[in-house]
């Protein structure tokens, strides 16, 4: 019996190859990894002994030949695989431990060239680990430390493992070289211009960070998991205090981040299942975090507050009394936290901005595949809005308008954003018709709505919406224009002395 090592990551790799050759496996290695096993004492034969070809070209070639290959691919079930091996003195390899050069963890240093990347790309390694995985049922196949120790307690008690065993072996070395092509793939792209042409084949490759309690119901198994050439983001938050984080956690932390992160001033949000029942942008922190309580500080009760300035002692103290499940900030001052840790079961983290190859793309898996496309971060200016009423916008609700814009986009379908002073003052999200988030918007806000302006993600298809916006005292109004109504929708406008500004954009989110 023969097992074959050639890995880049050396974690418990003397006591396996020790259990190996006790096992009866006589053991052949490659370059440093053969290093490794000789000076723990252990017999193995180099890469060269059994093909008779040194290494060459600083050791891209080392294992790729026949003798190597024929015996990792020959199946011992066919009479004429092993007569072949016969004839040509080819021993079989019944194991192969290998895992690949760091690609990840090369070009993630600032200083990484191009030349760094592409020695750093594996090729014998995926070989064997492929061609030992192709044939599972006669190869034992390892890419993870992990399992060095199960597999070698099987092997030195004489027994084998069982077919299915071997096969999720399998699966996890083929993954494994496939995480790898992926984040490789990914990182060639990121460097292409805007001119060259998208793939017809694209795939996505994630690394298990943790697994979830369960995930939006208890029947629901769970993980959540990070793109290698990814940096920052809620997936890599640092949490500073608080209870393990859940499925839903993570997908309203991610909301929350999203919403604060997407603003030059610094601001505040309050999130409710994904969606902004309060946010507000000043200078003073604790002004915005209170504005943006006050949105809906019914809704607030039990859910997320996001900030993208490091959190004040004085906003600590500021959200006394109030009970959330989860507080994001880029950073905390010392005694913020020692304000904040007394929340015994509210969760800190620390988030940086998200960055990557794939920050760029929303892909969404439906039945039968996925829809991939870029990003809602198209660049607008106010200057490109026209104004279609007589009256034209004060600069005080020009300012709530471009507010109000921003936050409607982080807002699910269909959207209506009612803003005064830079503060979320009342919303409707993801209602089947706009005059209903219309109405749920006024219903929030309450007497706030009066002297607010309103936001609507999408065109009005009636001048209904204008009229409840009027009764509710909205005094301007932007949307994107393209309704075949749009003349009533701007007559009813006229007629309540609204201003209305069309962007000419749609912020759909669904």
């Amino acid at each position: 019996m023969q097992a074959l090592l050639s890995v880049y990551d050396k974690t418990n790799l003397a006591d396996f190859a020790r259990a190996l050759h006790d096992s009866g496996h006589s053991l052949v290695s490659t370059g440093g990894t053969h290093a490794a096993i000789s000076a723990a004492g252990i017999p193995a034969q180099h890469v060269e002994d059994i093909t008779g070809f040194p290494e060459i070209l600083d050791g891209r070639v080392k294992s790729l030949h026949p003798a190597i290959y024929g015996g990792i691919l020959a199946r011992r079930d066919i009479a004429e695989h092993n007569a072949q091996l016969a004839a040509h003195g080819i021993g079989a390899i019944d194991v192969v431990a290998s895992n690949l050069y760091p690609f990840v963890d090369t070009v993630s240093r600032p200083d990484a060239t191009l030349i760094d990347a592409l020695e750093n790309i594996d090729i014998g390694g995926p070989t064997m680990i492929r061609g030992a995985a192709k044939n599972f049922p006669h190869v034992i196949v390892v890419v993870d430390p992990a399992d060095y120790g199960w597999i070698a307690e099987r092997l030195v008690a004489g027994k084998d493992l069982t077919q299915d065993e071997r096969r999720a072996l399998a699966r996890k070395a083929f993954q494994h070289v496939a995480l790898y092509d992926t984040t490789i793939s990914q990182y060639l792209g990121q460097y292409l211009g805007a001119d060259v042409l998208e793939p017809d084949e694209t795939t996505f490759g994630f690394s298990k960070v943790s697994a979830l309690r369960y995930g939006e119901n208890p029947h629901q198994q769970a993980g959540i998991y990070a793109a290698p050439l990814s940096t920052g983001g809620i997936v890599r938050a640092k949490q500073l205090h608080g209870i393990d984080m859940s499925y839903t956690n993570y997908l309203d932390a991610d909301a929350a981040w999203r919403v604060v992160a997407d603003f030059d001033q610094p601001a505040a949000t309050v999130i409710k299942h994904t969606n902004p029942c309060g946010l507000a942008i000043h200078d003073h922190q604790p002004t915005a975090y209170q504005r943006a309580f006050e949105g809906d500080s019914v809704s607030a009760y039990g859910g997320i507050v996001a900030f993208n300035r490091a959190l004040t002692a004085d906003t600590a103290r500021a959200m006394r009394g109030v009970l959330f499940d989860i507080i994001i900030a880029p950073g905390y001052e010392d005694d913020a936290l020692e304000v904040l840790r007394r929340r015994r079961r509210t969760r800190l983290l620390e988030v940086a901005p998200a960055s990557g190859p794939q920050e760029g793309l929303d892909v969404r898996l439906v039945s039968g595949g996925a829809l991939v496309q870029q990003t809602d971060d198209i660049a607008e200016s106010t200057a490109d809005w026209k104004v279609v009423t007589e009256r034209q916008p004060t600069d005080a609700e020009l300012a709530d308008l471009t507010f109000a814009w921003k936050a409607a986009k982080h807002i699910k379908s269909n959207t209506i954003v009612l803003a005064k002073d830079n503060t979320l003052v009342g919303m409707g999200a993801g209602q089947p018709n706009r005059v209903v988030s219309v109405h749920l918007a006024l219903r929030i806000a309450e007497d706030k709505a009066k002297g607010s302006v309103l936001a609507s993600d999408a065109f009005f298809p009636f001048a209904d919406n204008i009229e409840m916006a009027a009764s509710g005292g909205i005094t301007a109004i932007a949307e994107p224009g393209g309704s075949i109504r749009d003349d009533e929708v701007i007559a009813a406008a006229n007629e309540h002395n609204i201003a209305m500004l069309f962007t000419g954009t749609r912020h759909f989110r669904h």
